[in-house]
């Protein structure tokens, strides 16, 4: 694979990666989210998959299919097995556009402060997306209040820390990613199960609710 398609499929796979990070600031509902994360996920995998291709690298192709089959099919379906629909109306900070602002905001950060970072991969032109997808997952977990919110937010998170990561390093090693995947597949499998406790005794899975629980 030449360098300009590379470069291409990189970059517009870390576009598609940002705008579903920056939608999920402004969706309410969880089964919408969920769906946003199952193109997130394929779209990681794309991007995996083309630094593999450009490099040869058989590890990095098992790479990719690792992450679609891990953030594209089995975290979505995790996650979307503890959705009920339209979530809370103050499951998000204030409003929708506040949500919009924030991501902006803390994109045009990311933007900033990521020059030093943009010569050290192949990708380097996309890192800045990279970022920005970490901070929008902290600025999800902060301003969520529903326990499968927050599951999402932490999973944007650990996408934009992948992203991140191979753009950085031109690919991560096989061991490397599936440990830190499998990582992550075990916190969301445990939070799940969590999830449904919380709603089958409080019925619901708003965090605020278990403040005023005492013994």
């Amino acid at each position: 694979m030449t360098e300009t398609m590379t470069s291409t499929i990189v970059t517009t796979a870390a576009g598609l990666m940002l705008l579903t990070a920056v939608l999920q600031t402004w969706r309410r509902s969880s089964s919408a989210s969920v769906r946003l994360l199952v193109v997130q996920g394929i779209a990681l995998a794309a991007m995996v998959g083309a630094l593999g291709l450009r490099r040869g690298s058989i590890e990095l192709l098992i790479v990719a299919l690792l992450v679609a089959a891990v953030k594209a099919g089995i975290l979505p379906l995790a996650l979307g097995r503890t959705s009920t629909g339209r979530l809370d109306e103050r499951d998000s900070s204030a409003k929708p556009a506040t949500g919009l602002i924030g991501a902006a905001v803390l994109t045009m950060v990311a933007y900033t402060v990521s020059t030093p970072l943009r010569g050290l991969g192949g990708g380097s032109s996309a890192v800045p997306a990279g970022l920005a997808l970490v901070l929008i997952g902290f600025w999800l977990l902060l301003t969520r209040h529903s326990a499968v919110s927050q599951l999402v937010g932490f999973v944007v998170l650990d996408n934009g820390i992948a992203m991140v990561a191979f753009l950085t390093s031109d690919g991560l090693p096989l061991t490397v990613e599936l440990g830190a995947t499998l990582d992550v597949l075990l916190v969301v499998v445990i939070l799940r199960t969590l999830t449904t406790r919380m709603r089958a005794t409080h019925g619901g899975t708003d965090v605020d609710d278990l403040r005023e629980l005492k013994d």
